[in-house]
């Protein structure tokens, strides 16, 4: 099931980029902490109001974003 009717988006907020559930936490950040190590259950820990489904609609979010067509113009 999607879970990215968690990532919101809102010009007055973290410049537009996308945060999770109109936090000001972006899903940069919880990707930037996967990224360097950590688990699920030490970002949870560190920040007690993020839910599991937060991080697993970051990484949903991600994975769609790099899922695109890369084109190339002929010289």
């Amino acid at each position: 099931m999607s879970q990215l009717n968690r990532i919101t988006f809102n010009a007055e907020q973290c410049g537009g980029r996308p945060c999770l559930r109109g936090m000001r936490i972006r899903v940069k950040d919880v990707l930037d902490m996967l990224a360097a190590g950590a688990t699920e259950a030490e970002i949870l820990e560190s920040y007690p109001y993020l839910e599991r489904e937060d991080i697993q609609a970051s990484l949903e979010y991600a994975a769609r974003q790099v899922d695109h067509a890369v084109l190339s113009v002929a010289k």
